[in-house]
């Protein structure tokens, strides 16, 4: 708190309207102004952060991750969501995964925006060849703050401890054929349509992998609870102002 005057300086003052007309605490003011900061978001991009509720889902992130992707990336549970929305794709009542993909590719400015500026989109349905078979990772990602790949496995269903088991290979795959040695393990995330809290805890109580379960929703949706302090969230920040 003693370096609120110099916070305040970091984001422009169309902003800081936007932050002290829609945030109603002094927890979320100082948020987003954190995070506005990093994110470097302009005034309809830092809208759509408070609309959707950005604090309470990386906030909530830890929740999401494994021991390993903590202890791996110390600032992770700053960096990532426990929710993204994608309503911008536009999906139909029904659709498969091909028709998830292809949106993502298709508004990946939007769906860069809504992870994270940091985020670089290096492939669709990568391919790595293990044993003579040629296996597919749904989207593959590199992480500048981070220096590492991301690869991300989408699922229209909800989270299936399986699906675990299938990414962790592809990590490990990723780590031993295509890992340079200036890059650090790497990443994986598991976008699924719904996930139950307690199944995503058991999934990775065990993991080894620096991975974690991220739910997307097709609609806005805000609100939530915060379950982690304000205070977490600025220490890993803090370096970076």
């Amino acid at each position: 708190m003693a370096q609120i005057p110099t916070i305040l300086f970091s984001i422009g003052w169309t902003n800081h309207q936007i932050i002290m007309n829609r945030c109603k605490s002094n927890d979320e003011r100082l948020f987003y102004i954190l995070f506005a900061k990093k994110e470097q978001l302009q005034n309809k991009q830092l809208e759509r952060a408070i609309k959707t509720d950005t604090m309470a889902s990386i906030l909530r992130a830890k929740n999401i991750q494994s021991e390993a992707l903590y202890t791996t990336y110390a600032k992770s549970p700053a960096l990532f969501k426990d929710t993204a929305y994608l309503d911008f794709l536009g999906l139909p009542q029904r659709y498969k995964e091909t028709r998830l993909r292809k949106g993502i590719v298709e508004h990946m400015k939007e769906f860069i925006l809504e992870m994270g500026k940091d985020f670089l989109f290096i492939d669709e349905e990568h391919s790595i060849k293990v044993g003579g078979k040629t296996y597919k990772i749904d989207l593959l990602f590199y992480h500048r703050q981070l220096q590492c790949m991301v690869a991300f496995e989408l699922k229209t269903t909800e989270f299936r401890p399986s699906y675990q088991g299938q990414l962790e290979f592809y990590l490990e795959a990723l780590d031993q054929e295509e890992r340079r040695s200036n890059e650090n393990p790497t990443i994986g995330i598991i976008l699924c349509k719904e996930s139950d809290m307690e199944t995503v805890r058991f999934a990775l109580n065990r993991s080894m992998s620096p991975m974690m379960i991220m739910q997307y929703k097709e609609q806005l949706k805000v609100g939530g609870v915060i379950q982690r302090s304000i205070e977490e969230y600025c220490k890993y920040i803090n370096a970076e102002l």
